[in-house]
Protein backbone atom coordinates (compact mmCIF):
# COMPACT_ATOMS: atom_id res chain seq x y z
CA UNK A 1 0.00 0.00 0.00
CA UNK A 2 1.77 3.61 -1.33
CA UNK A 3 1.67 6.35 0.69
CA UNK A 4 -0.79 8.25 -1.68
CA UNK A 5 -3.12 5.41 -0.74
CA UNK A 6 -2.16 5.63 3.05
CA UNK A 7 -3.21 9.35 3.72
CA UNK A 8 -6.72 8.64 1.75
CA UNK A 9 -7.39 5.62 4.15
CA UNK A 10 -6.55 8.21 6.95
CA UNK A 11 -8.95 10.59 5.96
CA UNK A 12 -11.70 8.23 5.57
CA UNK A 13 -10.86 6.88 8.73
CA UNK A 14 -11.09 10.26 10.44
CA UNK A 15 -14.74 10.67 9.14
CA UNK A 16 -16.05 7.44 8.61
CA UNK A 17 -18.42 6.69 11.27
CA UNK A 18 -17.68 3.10 12.45
CA UNK A 19 -13.95 4.41 13.41
CA UNK A 20 -15.36 7.33 14.99
CA UNK A 21 -17.87 5.30 17.29
CA UNK A 22 -14.37 3.12 17.72
CA UNK A 23 -12.71 6.16 18.83
CA UNK A 24 -15.53 7.30 21.33
CA UNK A 25 -15.67 3.80 23.05
CA UNK A 26 -11.94 3.82 23.50
CA UNK A 27 -12.12 7.63 24.72
CA UNK A 28 -14.81 6.31 27.57
CA UNK A 29 -12.40 3.82 28.39
CA UNK A 30 -9.56 6.08 29.28
CA UNK A 31 -11.33 8.01 31.52
CA UNK A 32 -10.96 4.96 33.80
CA UNK A 33 -7.53 6.13 34.36
CA UNK A 34 -6.56 8.80 36.79
CA UNK A 35 -3.40 10.05 34.70
CA UNK A 36 -2.29 9.08 31.26
CA UNK A 37 0.20 6.48 30.60
CA UNK A 38 2.08 4.68 28.28
CA UNK A 39 0.40 2.76 25.68
CA UNK A 40 0.47 0.61 22.48
CA UNK A 41 -1.40 0.74 19.49
CA UNK A 42 -0.86 -3.05 17.57
CA UNK A 43 -1.97 -2.67 14.28
CA UNK A 44 -2.05 0.87 14.17
CA UNK A 45 -3.05 0.87 10.49
CA UNK A 46 -3.26 4.63 9.38
CA UNK A 47 -2.48 5.68 13.12
CA UNK A 48 -5.93 7.33 13.63
CA UNK A 49 -6.51 5.28 17.08
CA UNK A 50 -2.32 5.89 17.97
CA UNK A 51 -3.06 9.86 17.55
CA UNK A 52 -6.03 10.26 19.45
CA UNK A 53 -4.06 8.08 22.47
CA UNK A 54 -1.87 11.04 21.86
CA UNK A 55 -4.09 13.67 21.93
CA UNK A 56 -5.24 12.29 25.47
CA UNK A 57 -1.70 12.57 26.57
CA UNK A 58 -1.01 9.01 26.33
CA UNK A 59 2.85 8.65 25.37
CA UNK A 60 2.13 6.20 22.37
CA UNK A 61 3.59 4.19 20.56
CA UNK A 62 2.04 1.57 17.10
CA UNK A 63 2.78 -1.13 15.72
CA UNK A 64 1.99 -2.22 12.34
CA UNK A 65 3.41 -4.13 9.16
CA UNK A 66 3.14 -2.53 6.84
CA UNK A 67 6.44 0.50 6.24
CA UNK A 68 4.33 3.22 4.98
CA UNK A 69 1.64 3.11 7.65
CA UNK A 70 4.84 3.07 10.70
CA UNK A 71 5.75 6.05 8.06
CA UNK A 72 2.46 8.16 8.03
CA UNK A 73 2.49 7.66 12.20
CA UNK A 74 5.76 9.30 12.46
CA UNK A 75 4.97 12.00 9.95
CA UNK A 76 1.87 12.35 12.59
CA UNK A 77 4.15 12.76 15.93
CA UNK A 78 3.84 9.08 16.80
CA UNK A 79 6.40 6.74 17.59
CA UNK A 80 5.80 3.95 16.01
CA UNK A 81 7.36 0.57 14.58
CA UNK A 82 7.46 -1.98 12.14
CA UNK A 83 6.38 -5.33 13.31
CA UNK A 84 4.16 -8.26 13.48
CA UNK A 85 1.59 -8.48 16.02
CA UNK A 86 2.64 -12.41 16.65
CA UNK A 87 6.31 -10.71 17.54
CA UNK A 88 6.28 -7.32 18.97
CA UNK A 89 9.57 -5.15 18.91
CA UNK A 90 8.72 -4.33 22.47
CA UNK A 91 9.97 -4.92 25.76
CA UNK A 92 7.84 -7.08 28.30
CA UNK A 93 5.99 -5.46 30.94
CA UNK A 94 6.06 -1.73 29.75
CA UNK A 95 2.58 -0.33 28.89
CA UNK A 96 -0.40 0.50 30.97
CA UNK A 97 -2.45 0.10 27.94
CA UNK A 98 -3.04 -2.07 24.98
CA UNK A 99 -5.24 -1.49 21.47
CA UNK A 100 -5.90 -4.18 19.68
CA UNK A 101 -8.84 -2.64 17.18
CA UNK A 102 -10.18 -5.27 14.52
CA UNK A 103 -6.69 -7.05 14.54
CA UNK A 104 -6.73 -10.56 15.78
CA UNK A 105 -9.29 -11.40 13.39
CA UNK A 106 -6.51 -11.24 10.27
CA UNK A 107 -4.08 -13.40 12.10
CA UNK A 108 -4.04 -17.00 11.76
CA UNK A 109 -1.94 -17.21 15.03
CA UNK A 110 -4.00 -15.34 16.98
CA UNK A 111 -3.30 -17.34 19.98
CA UNK A 112 -0.13 -16.26 19.90
CA UNK A 113 -0.69 -12.13 19.30
CA UNK A 114 -2.76 -12.48 22.28
CA UNK A 115 -0.12 -13.92 24.12
CA UNK A 116 2.07 -10.63 23.13
CA UNK A 117 -0.42 -8.20 23.99
CA UNK A 118 -0.57 -9.68 27.54
CA UNK A 119 3.63 -9.36 27.43
CA UNK A 120 4.22 -6.39 27.14
CA UNK A 121 1.36 -4.85 29.24
CA UNK A 122 2.29 -3.93 33.21
CA UNK A 123 1.25 -6.01 35.67
CA UNK A 124 -2.28 -4.47 35.84
CA UNK A 125 -2.17 -3.13 32.82
CA UNK A 126 -5.38 -2.91 30.38
CA UNK A 127 -6.33 -4.13 26.53
CA UNK A 128 -8.91 -2.86 24.37
CA UNK A 129 -9.71 -5.72 22.16
CA UNK A 130 -12.25 -5.25 19.22
CA UNK A 131 -13.42 -7.89 17.14
CA UNK A 132 -15.96 -8.69 14.27
CA UNK A 133 -18.27 -11.19 16.05
CA UNK A 134 -20.58 -14.13 14.71
CA UNK A 135 -19.53 -16.59 12.21
CA UNK A 136 -23.58 -16.19 10.77
CA UNK A 137 -22.06 -12.83 9.42
CA UNK A 138 -18.84 -13.86 7.61
CA UNK A 139 -19.59 -12.67 3.88
CA UNK A 140 -17.28 -11.86 1.24
CA UNK A 141 -16.66 -8.51 2.89
CA UNK A 142 -14.39 -10.08 5.62
CA UNK A 143 -12.19 -11.76 2.69
CA UNK A 144 -11.96 -8.46 1.25
CA UNK A 145 -10.94 -7.00 4.28
CA UNK A 146 -7.99 -10.09 4.47
CA UNK A 147 -9.72 -11.27 7.56
CA UNK A 148 -9.70 -15.57 8.25
CA UNK A 149 -12.30 -15.18 11.06
CA UNK A 150 -15.14 -13.62 13.09
CA UNK A 151 -15.35 -14.09 17.08
CA UNK A 152 -18.60 -15.40 19.59
CA UNK A 153 -18.23 -14.11 22.98
CA UNK A 154 -16.87 -17.56 24.28
CA UNK A 155 -14.29 -17.93 21.57
CA UNK A 156 -12.89 -14.27 22.24
CA UNK A 157 -13.31 -15.16 26.10
CA UNK A 158 -11.05 -18.22 25.13
CA UNK A 159 -8.38 -16.42 23.31
CA UNK A 160 -8.08 -13.49 25.97
CA UNK A 161 -8.28 -15.49 29.20
CA UNK A 162 -5.94 -18.47 27.12
CA UNK A 163 -3.40 -15.75 26.97
CA UNK A 164 -3.55 -15.14 30.82
CA UNK A 165 -5.66 -12.09 30.89
CA UNK A 166 -8.20 -11.67 33.54
CA UNK A 167 -11.81 -10.20 31.45
CA UNK A 168 -13.95 -7.34 33.25
CA UNK A 169 -16.38 -7.04 30.82
CA UNK A 170 -17.38 -7.70 26.96
CA UNK A 171 -19.83 -5.95 25.36
CA UNK A 172 -21.38 -6.01 21.53
CA UNK A 173 -21.90 -3.15 19.32
CA UNK A 174 -23.74 -2.71 16.04
CA UNK A 175 -26.91 -4.29 17.49
CA UNK A 176 -29.27 -1.93 15.62
CA UNK A 177 -27.40 -2.41 12.43
CA UNK A 178 -26.31 -5.63 12.24
CA UNK A 179 -29.67 -6.90 10.06
CA UNK A 180 -28.54 -3.80 7.05
CA UNK A 181 -25.00 -4.65 7.45
CA UNK A 182 -25.50 -8.24 7.15
CA UNK A 183 -27.66 -7.45 4.42
CA UNK A 184 -25.63 -5.01 2.23
CA UNK A 185 -22.09 -7.25 2.74
CA UNK A 186 -23.74 -10.48 1.59
CA UNK A 187 -24.14 -8.13 -1.80
CA UNK A 188 -20.83 -6.97 -1.72
CA UNK A 189 -17.02 -7.62 -2.58
CA UNK A 190 -16.19 -4.08 -1.67
CA UNK A 191 -13.64 -2.91 1.07
CA UNK A 192 -16.38 -0.81 2.27
CA UNK A 193 -14.98 0.17 5.56
CA UNK A 194 -12.25 1.74 3.63
CA UNK A 195 -14.43 3.46 0.96
CA UNK A 196 -15.79 7.23 1.41
CA UNK A 197 -19.76 7.23 2.16
CA UNK A 198 -21.86 10.04 1.32
CA UNK A 199 -22.37 12.70 3.91
CA UNK A 200 -25.87 12.08 4.79
CA UNK A 201 -25.30 8.24 5.39
CA UNK A 202 -22.31 8.24 7.04
CA UNK A 203 -23.91 10.88 9.72
CA UNK A 204 -27.36 8.60 9.68
CA UNK A 205 -25.05 5.46 10.53
CA UNK A 206 -22.97 7.75 13.57
CA UNK A 207 -26.66 8.30 14.57
CA UNK A 208 -27.42 4.91 15.28
CA UNK A 209 -24.42 4.04 17.13
CA UNK A 210 -25.44 7.26 19.48
CA UNK A 211 -28.84 6.00 20.20
CA UNK A 212 -27.22 2.42 20.96
CA UNK A 213 -25.03 3.78 23.24
CA UNK A 214 -28.51 4.58 25.43
CA UNK A 215 -30.21 1.32 25.17
CA UNK A 216 -29.18 -1.79 27.33
CA UNK A 217 -28.16 -4.02 23.68
CA UNK A 218 -24.59 -5.02 25.56
CA UNK A 219 -25.23 -8.66 25.57
CA UNK A 220 -27.52 -8.83 22.36
CA UNK A 221 -25.78 -10.16 18.99
CA UNK A 222 -24.23 -7.67 17.08
CA UNK A 223 -21.41 -6.96 14.98
CA UNK A 224 -18.85 -6.65 16.59
CA UNK A 225 -17.17 -7.14 19.66
CA UNK A 226 -14.99 -5.34 22.21
CA UNK A 227 -13.47 -6.43 25.38
CA UNK A 228 -11.71 -4.85 28.44
CA UNK A 229 -9.27 -7.05 30.08
CA UNK A 230 -6.22 -6.91 32.02
CA UNK A 231 -2.62 -8.11 33.21
CA UNK A 232 -2.74 -9.91 36.60
CA UNK A 233 -1.02 -8.53 39.12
Amino acid sequence: MDTIELRRISGIEHDNWWYRERRAIVSGELLRFSVPGTAVDVGAGAGADARMLAGHGWRTTAIDLNPGAVALARAHGVEAYEGDARYLPLPGGQYDLALAMDVLAHIDDHERAAAEIARVLKPGGTALVCVPCDMALWSAHDVALGRVRRYTRDALTELLEGAGLLLERLWSRGVLLRPVLRRLRHRTTRREDLAPLHPLANEALWLSMAVERRLPLWSWPGTWLFARCRRPG
